[in-house]
């Protein structure tokens, strides 16, 4: 059980008035959104994406990167925006990111990215919302 007290907290009922019902299942519900589901993973706009259950920037578009993989990737998220726990569901170990102001989920991050971080960092497109830049 996750006892970690984040700055924004909702009680269920105000995260399920927030989200539509994919989102809540994805961020609060720790699932997976189908593969090559998301509009945002063709968004190509310089920009910002960030976290659908509270507004806090994680990602910027100069750092997202095509991975093949069906989902928005990025090599980095925004210092101090993103906080890893270990996840070990469907019988693997992986590391999970989660948003560091409302715990929402994201994805999770693998070490076979590109440089120069050689990280990449799976997010599912809904938990994020895109604002182009000015």
């Amino acid at each position: 059980m996750d006892t970690h007290t984040y700055p924004v907290t909702r009680t269920d009922a105000e995260w399920r008035a927030r989200l539509t019902p994919e989102q809540y299942a994805v961020m609060r519900g720790h699932g997976t959104e189908r593969p090559g589901s998301c509009a945002l993973l063709y968004e190509k706009r310089a920009g910002t994406f960030s976290c659908v259950g509270c507004d806090q920037p994680l990602f910027e578009s100069k750092l997202k990167f095509e991975s093949g993989t069906g989902w928005p990737s990025f090599n980095d998220p925004v210092p101090g925006s993103v906080e890893n726990t270990i996840d070990r569901s469907y019988g693997m170990v992986r590391t999970e990111c989660h948003c560091a102001r409302c715990g929402s989920h994201l994805g999770h991050v693998f070490e076979d990215g590109p440089p120069p971080t050689g990280l990449r960092y799976c997010i599912n497109g809904v938990a994020l919302k895109f604002e182009p830049a000015a």
